[in-house]
């Protein structure tokens, strides 16, 4: 494939990415999707704790979540896998948590 194409490729989406920022060197990873009637509303991390999308917006922001950046759709911010060429380590691909199977007390 012609490299310009290649780039172009992985431009376009970081074009629809409001914000990326930088990862703290101590930055967890997203491992898990909260979805509930198939909408995405949290996030389990790599450290275990699962938080909300709103959380999860804010703990970005603040370098603490590595590989998002942020989006949104009208008035709503969410986060979006940085891409990179490879489709194994997108938001899409990771397993999901279905809301009704946790314990309340574990959503932060």
């Amino acid at each position: 494939m012609n490299n310009d194409i290649k780039d172009n490729k992985q431009e376009l989406p970081k074009a629809a990415i409001d914000e990326i920022p930088t990862p703290k060197e101590d930055a967890v990873s997203i491992i898990g999707l909260v979805k509930k009637k198939g909408r995405i509303i949290g996030y389990q991390l790599s450290n275990e704790r699962i938080v909300n999308r709103e959380e999860g917006v804010r703990l970005a922001k603040a370098g603490e979540i590595r590989g998002v950046g942020i989006a949104h759709r009208k008035d709503t911010e969410y986060l979006k896998s940085i891409p990179d060429g490879s489709e194994n380590n997108n938001l899409s691909a990771l397993p999901t948590v279905r809301a009704g199977e946790l314990n309340q007390l574990t959503f932060q």
